[in-house]
C-alpha cells in the first residue's frame, strides 16, 4: 500500500465476457461504487491483467482477469459526528458490530442529512472509519432498512472493509432475519430464488424482475400466529428489500409493511392499539470470518420490545 492509496486486486468473473469494465469491476468490488470505479478508470488508476493502464470505463472486461485498482485516500467527510446512542455488540480496532434500533437511517441521503448511523459511528469511533467506499458512507459495508432493527457490522479500517465486502459478495455471511408474516406459509419451509431490481412501474419499490440481480431467501416457520406466522429468513444473497419482496411474492407479506403488503383488518386494529408502525422484521443473526485475524464470529439478537409485544399478542 502506497501512502494515501489503497491497492486492491480484483478478479472479475469468468462470466464477465462482453461486460463493460466498470460493471465487471463493480461486481467484483461491491465496496466501491460503480460511479467511483468509472472515475478511477478514467483517471488511470486501473491496470488490466497485462499490467497496462486502462482508461475507458466502457471497454470490455477480460473474463476471469486480475485487475489492480489504486483507490486514493478518501477526502474528508462532510458528515458530522453526532452523539447518538448505539447498542454496541462487539468492537475491536478493525470493526464494530451494532444492534441497530428501528427508525435509525443507516447513512445520510436526501431527506436524512444527519441523525444517521454514520453520524453516530463518526462520534463513537472518533472519526476512525474506513473510507474505501468513498466519503458519503464511511465504514458502511452493508445496510438494513430504516424501520428494520437488528445486527450490522461496520468497518473501521480499509483492510476490514475490503475483507468484509468480499464475504458479502461471496455470500458467505450468515444473515438470518426474524419476520412476522401475514398468513401461514405452505409448505412451512422453503426457498425463494427470484431476481430483484427496481420496479419498472415504481422506482421507489423493488420487484421481481427478469434479468435482475439473483436473490435467494430460505425461510422456515418458527411459530404459528393468529392469522400469521413467525418465520426465520436466511439470506443467501443480500439485496435491497429482499425478505420483504420475497415473502410478499409467496402471498405472505410482512405484518405492518406499508410498501409490499396489505395489512389484514384484524392485524390493523392490533397494530394501532400497540402503536406498531413498521414492518415486523429484525436482523437476528450475523456471522462472518474476521477479515484480519480470521476468527469465526457470530452474534445473535433477541427481537426488540415492540416486536416481542406484537408476537405475544398474536400467539395462538
Amino acid at each position: 500500500m502506497n501512502r494515501g492509496v489503497v491497492t486492491i486486486e480484483a478478479r472479475v468473473s469468468e462470466k464477465a465476457l462482453g461486460l463493460r469494465l466498470d460493471r465487471a469491476l463493480a461486481d467484483a468490488l461491491p465496496e466501491v461504487s460503480r460511479e467511483r470505479l468509472k472515475a478511477l478508470i478514467a483517471g488511470g488508476a486501473v491496470t488490466d491483467p497485462r499490467g497496462v493502464v486502462v482508461s475507458d470505463p466502457s471497454s470490455k472486461a477480460v473474463a476471469g482477469g486480475l485487475y489492480v485498482v489504486s483507490v486514493p485516500e478518501a477526502t474528508p467527510s462532510t458528515n458530522q459526528a453526532q452523539d447518538i446512542a448505539l447498542n454496541v455488540v462487539f468492537e475491536d480496532e478493525h470493526l464494530i458490530v451494532i444492534d441497530k434500533q428501528a427508525g435509525l437511517v443507516v447513512h445520510p441521503a436526501a431527506g436524512n442529512a444527519d441523525g444517521t448511523l454514520v453520524n453516530a459511528l463518526l462520534h463513537h469511533c472518533a472519526g476512525n472509519l474506513s473510507g474505501i467506499g468513498g466519503v458519503a458512507r464511511p465504514g458502511i459495508v452493508h445496510r438494513i432498512d430504516k424501520d428494520t432493527s437488528g445486527l450490522m457490522v461496520a468497518a473501521k479500517t480499509d483492510r476490514a472493509h475490503e475483507g468484509l465486502a468480499r464475504q458479502f459478495h461471496d455470500h458467505s455471511i450468515d444473515r438470518r432475519y426474524k419476520a412476522m408474516v401475514s398468513g401461514r406459509p405452505t409448505p412451512t419451509a422453503g426457498s425463494v430464488d427470484a431476481p430483484l431490481a427496481r420496479s419498472p412501474s415504481n422506482r421507489k419499490k423493488i420487484a421481481i424482475v427478469p434479468g435482475g440481480k439473483r436473490a435467494v431467501t430460505h425461510y422456515t416457520t418458527l411459530e404459528r400466529l393468529n392469522g400469521g406466522a413467525l418465520v426465520e429468513c436466511r439470506l443467501e444473497t443480500g439485496r435491497t428489500h429482499q425478505v420483504r419482496v420475497h415473502m410478499a411474492s409467496l402471498g405472505h407479506p410482512l405484518i405492518g409493511d406499508p410498501v409490499y403488503g396489505r395489512t389484514k383488518q384484524a392485524h390493523k386494529a392490533l397494530l394501532e392499539t400497540l402503536g406498531f408502525r413498521r414492518q415486523a422484521l429484525h436482523a437476528a443473526r450475523l456471522g462472518f470470518i474476521h477479515p484480519v485475524n480470521s476468527n469465526a464470529l457470530a452474534f445473535d439478537s433477541e427481537m426488540p420490545g415492540d416486536m416481542q409485544e406484537l408476537f405475544t399478542a398474536l400467539l395462538v
